[in-house]
């Protein structure tokens, strides 16, 4: 009997390119190997990028495919032109001093052309690496399922799309931040970004049939768990409370899933429909600020994506020394 083994991508923004280089070191051992079976993956904002695209990609073509994808999507979200990069650096810095509490004149997204070019250059990119239209044949029951969180804010509720449900607009709605970006409209509700919601989503992906319900659930964790020092400046503190409002929903879907597992060790629960779920987390690990989550330099990006496979394979060393493989191609 295999493993089945669910992965849950948290968003933060260009951060999220280090779950971009942890899935790379990740799907191809699991791929390999006949002792653990994926079956599903989960995002939010930039996790849901990188869920998205390893998904498409291990459906349509293997694990070589996934590679593909991912370095595509990221790399073509990077700035492209020395103007592009001077607005990125600009903008992280304008961020900076923001949080730092001097004011701002602030501008809405609805009024601000560069929030229309900004969405369209996160469309460009997912197109240019996953086929949507292809997707509903894809899909099957014994195969990895895909689960994508964003906010309904008309309903005031949160939502997830799965599998072939998910589309461009869906995952440019689970990365609308509000100051940032316009409100995607789908089916006449406008949705904002999915880290309002379950960020990631965790709950559907136990949410399926007993035989594919996951026994281990591999969370990448961007945002801090922990800090050992109080938090004094302004910088500091809005740092710290990004921190936290990102873990937030993160950690109640966990404790939901602590709770399942004690009820199940207790008896609680019929073990025809409920398993106990290991759940082990890759975090981050680096202390960077909320205003480098809007560096998308390319640097900044590869250096997110080699400490994302340099924890993950630390991860596997720890838990998982039979997936223990050959490092992932270098990115060119």
């Amino acid at each position: 009997m295999s493993t089945n083994v669910a992965i849950a991508c948290q968003g933060g923004g260009s951060h999220t390119a280090f779950t971009a280089g942890a899935l790379r070191r990740l799907l191809p051992a699991l791929v390999e190997s006949e002792e653990y079976d994926l079956v599903g993956l989960s995002g939010t904002s930039g996790g849901a990028f990188s869920a998205a695209a390893a998904w498409y990609g291990l459906l349509d073509g293997g694990s070589e495919a996934a590679l593909r994808a991912l370095r595509g999507v990221w790399m073509e979200m990077c700035a492209e032109t020395v103007a592009e990069e001077a607005l990125v650096n600009w903008t992280v810095a304008l961020t900076r001093v923001a949080n730092s509490g001097v004011p701002i004149a602030e501008v809405s997204p609805y009024f601000n052309p560069l929030a229309d070019w900004g969405q369209e250059r996160l469309r460009a990119a997912l197109e240019a690496h996953i086929d949507f239209e292809a997707i509903p044949d894809l899909v099957g029951p014994d195969r990895p399922r895909l689960v994508v969180g964003t906010v309904d804010i008309n309903a005031g509720k949160f939502e997830t799309f799965a599998n072939e449900a998910v589309t461009p607009e869906v995952l440019l709605s689970s990365s609308a931040v509000p100051e940032l970006f316009e409100a995607v409209e789908m089916d006449g509700h406008y949705h904002w970004d999915g880290l309002f919601s379950q960020n990631p989503p965790i709950h559907e992906l136990m949410d399926v049939p007993r035989e594919r319900k996951p026994e281990e659930l591999w969370v990448v964790q961007i945002n801090p768990q922990g800090r050992e020092d109080v938090p004094k400046s302004l910088v500091e503190i809005a740092d710290r409370r990004n921190e936290l409002s990102g873990n937030l929903s993160l950690n109640q879907e966990l404790r939901f899933i602590e709770r399942v597992n004690d009820w199940v060790e207790r008896g609680l629960l019929p073990e025809e429909d409920f398993a106990h779920t290991e759940v082990r987390r890759i975090e981050l690990g680096w202390s960077l600020g909320a205003a480098s989550k809007l560096n998308r330099s390319r640097r900044f990006i590869r250096e997110l994506m080699d400490r994302g496979e340099q924890r993950a394979e630390a991860f596997l060393d720890e838990h998982h020394p039979a997936l223990a493989r050959e490092p992932t191609p270098a990115l060119d």
